[in-house]
């Protein structure tokens, strides 16, 4: 069995677990911190509210990231940043697409998160945002990539690809 959780990625001065976006995940722990205040907390749960990334995003005035990982096979991840705004897309999309199974009312997996090369895009304008130089071409290998041998790896060489915390 692997692991279920989230990752959550946000810039604050002060610890991401005291902003008022973040109230719902008590349990959240610092899994690390890069320079410009960039923090990564994760909170192991296959359920519960952890809060929202918009409301982190406007509550720091900086771009944030929520990675959900499913049993290390796929990662939903959500991104806001206060001019950009908010995207979705996935990491592993084979995996996703397993999860996801056949939609009574027919939506694929592109009804449900951005294609990786939209995803790329929105990816560079996210990073650009935060203050990083971010290459699509980089980010979408990342963002097709099969989870070898685990999904949070991707999460993870995503991350450093934006700029955000290197590997």
């Amino acid at each position: 069995m692997g692991y279920w959780g989230y990752f959550v990625v946000g810039r604050a001065v002060r610890p991401l677990t005291e902003l008022d976006a973040l109230k719902g995940a008590e349990e959240m722990s610092l899994r690390a911190s890069a320079p410009g205040g960039w923090q990564v907390w994760e909170y192991p749960s296959s359920d519960g509210d952890i809060g929202n990334m918009n409301d982190l995003a406007r509550e720091t005035g900086e771009p944030a990231l929520f990675g959900y990982v499913m049993d290390s096979d796929c990662v939903v991840l959500e991104a806001a940043a206060p001019e950009s705004g908010a995207w979705t897309t996935c990491l592993a999309r084979a995996a996703m697409a397993g999860y996801l199974g056949a939609d009574e009312e027919g939506l694929t997996l592109e009804d449900y998160f951005l294609e990786p090369r939209d995803a790329a895009e929105r990816a560079v304008a996210w990073a650009a945002e935060a203050g990083h130089a971010a290459a699509a071409e980089e980010l979408l290998d990342v963002l097709a990539a099969d989870p070898v041998p685990m999904a949070e790896h991707l999460f993870f060489r995503l991350l450093d690809r934006l700029g955000v915390v290197p590997l």
